[in-house]
């Protein structure tokens, strides 16, 4: 591939075990695969059926889940494997002294059953925008021990990514339904969608002016639909990367290879006239899944650089967006550890870069001696501006039960002025801060961890971010949490303010 460096490094040894427990790795076995191998699920056969322990838990949910989870014969070696005593009985919690959870709002409405899945957050002002599979809601966390619900708006479509930029809400569709209403059937299989001309997936997108009554403004349809979007702001305009992937040769506006994504254009002072104006290819050369690529399954902004990070499926980028319609790959990795590039975050000075591996596909549990620690984790990369190199792993050291869903998910920075802080979402192995200002030697300064979710479908905290003094965590099942980590590390973030916050649309600080 012109332009693009399959580095070769050379493995190293280097394990740490920190005190609070959590786990770094460095310079352990990251040569990259060879130009167009397709990395599949760490291994299995890309025919192999997902597990049936699994595929109950995730059927209809689409998404990850079901495509990429374990098979009969991964299962079968975690399950096989020794109990931890350490492992939480259903029910109990357990916590670093450092962090507390101060609220629990359980899902309510129609959002209470199990298929409907708590997704990603938004902030704005004294709101945060929470996404789930049957639409979002709204809560008033003017004073965070006490969040209220302020609106809820139903408008079914998964996963209902969500962020917000002045008076608009964008809601991801990534789902085939009759139309682009709140009140469209669906959702469609592949075949009810092809003999369905008119079938939608795509952007919704909302008024927020009043922020306790949402109205519906617009919908975009893109193709392949909208799994997740980031916003990188313009004058006059907010465009929308949007990023889908979910294929399938049935579908005249989904055909593969599907290598591009889809940019929106929303004109500030009329949204309703949004419209894709982009659809760049970043993989003209293909990607790291063969001749059957797919694009990305999310993309962090940076604008204060003018930089993005792609997590794209086989494959983990740095584009250049200072032309945001003409974004351009500028360096591309690939991990033989990595199962499914999931997603990055920048640090503040632009020098490192978190990546995620979604093992698993966000359904199975890879948080067990059998997975390891090197797979299903973060990988660190530094950044010179030219190109990427690799830091170190960090995963969860807590070993969690072979029915909890745990894998590396959303999580943002704290900002700590100086220090590269990062708090995260692992599903079922429940929250993790730590610091990777030593890119090199992560190190887990606090954690909150459940018991196993005993309920249906699965559970854990989806997204969870920090926003001006709390830690917000969007979880499945058990509803939206609220936590304060008091440490005199993290103290100084308590004096960044923001007016806004979409993770994926990193601020400076």
């Amino acid at each position: 591939m012109t332009g693009h460096r399959w580095r070769r490094r050379a493995a190293g040894t280097a394990i740490a075990v920190v005190m609070t427990g959590g786990l770094a790795i460095g310079s352990i076995g990251t040569s990259a695969a060879d130009d167009g191998e397709v990395l599949d699920r760490a291994g299995a056969d890309e025919s192999a059926e997902c597990a049936d322990a699994l595929a109950d838990a995730v059927e209809g949910l689409g998404d990850n889940f079901e495509e990429n989870c374990l098979t009969e014969e991964q299962l079968a070696e975690i399950t096989d494997g020794p109990a931890a005593s350490s492992i939480l009985p259903p029910g109990e919690e357990a916590s670093t002294p450092n962090l507390s959870l101060v609220s629990n709002l359980p899902k309510e409405g129609p959002f209470t059953p199990a298929n409907a899945l708590n997704s990603d957050l938004a902030f704005q002002g004294k709101y945060a925008f929470a996404g789930n599979y049957n639409g979002f809601t709204v809560y008033d966390i003017h004073n965070p021990r006490k969040p209220k619900v302020a609106a809820q708006v139903l408008c079914p479509g998964s996963q209902n990514d969500i962020s917000v930029y002045g008076d608009l809400l964008f809601l991801s569709t990534d789902s085939r339904w009759t139309d682009d209403s709140c009140q469209a059937q669906g959702p469609l299989s592949a075949s009810a969608a092809a003999a369905l001309p008119d079938y939608w997936e795509g952007m919704k997108i909302f008024s927020i002016a009043d922020p306790t009554n949402p109205q519906y403004v617009a919908s975009v349809e893109t193709k392949c639909g909208s799994h997740t979007h980031t916003l990188v702001p313009a004058d006059g305009s907010v465009y929308v990367y949007v990023s889908s992937y979910d294929v399938n040769a049935q579908l005249s506006n989904c055909q593969p290879p599907h290598d591009l994504i889809s940019i929106i254009d929303v004109p500030l002072d009329d949204p309703a006239s949004a419209s894709v104006v982009a659809e760049p290819v970043l993989f003209p050369d293909a990607g790291n899944q063969g001749s059957n690529t797919r694009g990305c399954h999310d993309i962090t902004a940076y604008p204060h650089l003018g930089l993005a990070a792609g997590a794209c499926m086989g494959d983990g980028v740095v584009l250049d967006i200072t032309d945001p319609l003409n974004p351009t790959i500028v360096d591309q990795v690939r991990d033989p550890n990595f199962a499914f590039w999931h997603s990055a975050t920048f640090n503040n000075e632009g020098t490192s870069i978190i990546f995620t591996d979604e093992l698993g596909g966000g359904s199975g549990p890879t948080c067990n001696p059998t997975i390891g620690p090197n797979r299903g984790a973060n990988a660190i990369y530094t950044w010179d501006g030219d190109s990427l190199e690799f830091a170190s792993y960090y995963k969860i050291p807590r070993e969690q039960a072979d029915t909890e869903n745990c894998v590396a998910h959303n999580g943002s920075l704290i900002p700590v002025p100086g220090k590269d802080i990062f708090v995260q979402a692992w599903y079922q192995g429940g929250i993790s801060v730590f610091d990777f200002t030593d890119p090199y030697n992560p190190t887990e300064i606090a954690w909150f961890d459940r018991g196993a979710w005993t309920g249906e479908s699965i559970a854990g905290a989806w997204s969870t971010y920090y926003y001006n003094g709390y830690i917000y965590s969007n979880e499945i099942q058990r509803g939206f949490d609220v936590f304060n980590i008091r440490d005199p590390r993290v103290a100084p973030a308590k004096g960044v303010r923001y007016d806004e916050l979409n993770v994926q649309t990193q601020p400076v600080y």
